[in-house]
């Protein structure tokens, strides 16, 4: 989930739990840290069944399913940035071997140069 899916989830959640109950939270930290989050929704949750308040437990379950953690498995993330065995590729063949053969004095002389 988008890290603003997660503060707009958290800012409701703020809203209402200001509103119903008078606490005050603080929403970027609510989207950013899982300890924080869960403590949140165990309040917020607390609170409906306390008072009856049947949308401070919907959106506590939002926060909480939003506050799972997803990776993505690093083999893909390499393979999209064109990293194999922490080796970046060139973007094209054939674009980086243009000053293979040149001295080293020639290959400095391109560098942010027009040829």
């Amino acid at each position: 989930m988008l890290n603003s899916e997660k503060l707009a989830i958290a800012a409701h959640l703020h809203v209402l739990l200001r509103r119903k109950t008078g606490r005050v939270t603080d929403t970027e930290w609510m989207a950013s840290n899982t300890e924080y989050a869960a403590e949140i929704v165990r309040f917020a949750r607390a609170a409906a069944e306390e008072d009856g308040h049947t949308d401070l437990a919907e959106w506590a379950a939002k926060l909480e399913l939003a506050m799972v953690p997803t990776h993505t498995p690093r083999t893909t993330r390499n393979s999209l940035f064109g990293v194999i065995g922490g080796v970046a590729k060139p973007a094209m063949p054939g674009a980086s071997d243009s000053l293979m053969g040149a001295s080293e004095q020639d290959a400095h002389r391109y560098i942010r140069g027009i040829r």
